[in-house]
């Protein structure tokens, strides 16, 4: 042990000892380096070191706030006007779409109510499908009537005047004369529509007073076969399980966009009440019918001129009318009509509502399948002699 004594060591354990800078040239401070007050040399020395860091601060900050208020568009906005920013979710495009209220309630102003007077009174409904008067309904509503009565929905009652019916396909067109174009029902098409999308039915059940009803649900079934009340047999109709109820025959049945698809007609009823089975004609056949019966006076069915049979995968031919469609054409007994147009034909029931699907005067595309290949034939349609 040394005179320094046993706590300070030895100079190999102390850490060496560095002057420090001048206090000008460090960042810190002691306290006891700092003079106050400043002597005037030192202040002038701090003013001349100070006024470069205070233009480079200041520019640093007046680009920083010009950024700022750029990116938030204040100094696009006009002097004195607050900008109030709101957020909102949005649903993707796919899920976009008018509400079930929306779409009802513009159809809804084309769907009116039907009062029959007569040996067999009866009430109905039917859709306005021109604004100067036209409707559609029911060939059962309104046959036999002596005195129709049309109710807006407004309540307006208007006198119906018979246009044409067709009991094949169980449609009428009925005019009334309100003075001023009606709201006309936006039409679909049967074609856009598959099982499983949904339907909604708008009509007058039970001669409800007041504005339509409406039922909802889904397409159960398409192009099915159902016999009416008078033994007629409906072919090509739409199956729904929306809720058709004694009144709404003549109604409409609608699309998720609000589109007409199909005229309501019947409902499906067992030994044990309703079957919450419904049924519409397509729209494509009914706009057809209405076009006839308005222009015509009468409805004009395409005629080929075979009959024949269910064959493998189509309709067989088993006889050609001579001087119709068909022998023009050139088809031949035992060709399997297999499409008409771009409507593939599975049965000669889908060969006739195919076939309705034309206009007599319109050429199709026939396709046959004749000794095991595919041919294809253009037929030109005539109106079904009577």
């Amino acid at each position: 042990m040394d005179e320094r004594g046993v706590d300070e060591g030895s100079d190999d354990d102390l850490t060496p000892f560095r002057t420090p800078l001048p206090p000008d040239d460090r960042i810190w401070r002691h306290p006891s380096e700092l003079a106050w007050p400043p002597t005037a040399a030192a202040a002038r020395h701090r003013r001349r070191r100070a006024w470069p860091v205070a233009l480079v601060s200041g520019l640093c900050g007046s680009v920083l706030t010009v950024g700022l208020l750029t990116v938030t568009g204040v100094l696009a906005r006009e002097p004195g006007v607050r900008t109030v920013v709101q957020r909102e979710a949005v649903a993707p495009a796919a899920m976009r779409g008018p509400s079930l209220s929306v779409v009802v309630g513009a159809a809804a102003e084309s769907v009116v109510r039907i009062v029959v007077r007569g040996e067999e009174p009866g009430i109905g409904s039917g859709i306005v499908v021109r604004d100067d008067g036209h409707l559609v309904t029911n060939a059962h509503v309104v046959d036999g009537a002596d005195r129709i009565t049309v109710v807006l929905p407004s309540g307006r009652e208007l006198r119906g005047r018979l246009v044409g019916l067709d009991r094949e396909t169980d449609l009428a067109v009925l005019r009334v004369d309100a003075g001023e174009p009606l709201p006309v029902a936006l039409l679909g098409s049967v074609d856009d529509v598959a099982v499983g999308d949904g339907a909604i039915a708008i009509g007058s059940p039970l001669g409800l007073a007041g504005p339509a009803s409406v039922t909802s649900g889904i397409v159960s079934g398409l192009g099915r076969e159902v016999e009416s009340q008078d033994g007629t047999v409906l072919v090509d109709m739409i199956q729904t399980d929306a809720a058709i109820a004694p009144g709404s025959s003549g109604g409409a049945l609608l699309d998720a966009r609000g589109a007409v698809i199909g005229v309501t007609t019947a409902f499906a009823v067992g030994e044990s009440g309703a079957e919450g089975l419904g049924f519409a004609t397509p729209i494509d056949v009914a706009r057809a019918v209405v076009d006839d019966l308005v222009e015509h006076g009468r409805v004009r069915m395409p005629w080929l001129g075979v009959k024949g049979d269910n064959g493998p995968g189509g309709a067989r031919v088993t006889h050609v009318l001579a001087m119709s469609p068909a022998a023009a054409g050139g088809v031949e007994v035992g060709d399997v009509v297999v499409a008409v147009g771009r409507r593939d034909v599975t049965s000669m029931s889908s060969l006739r509502v195919a076939l309705r699907r034309h206009r007599p005067g319109e050429t199709v595309a026939l396709a046959v399948v004749r000794d095991g290949e595919r041919v294809v034939l253009d037929v030109a349609l005539v109106e079904r002699p009577d």
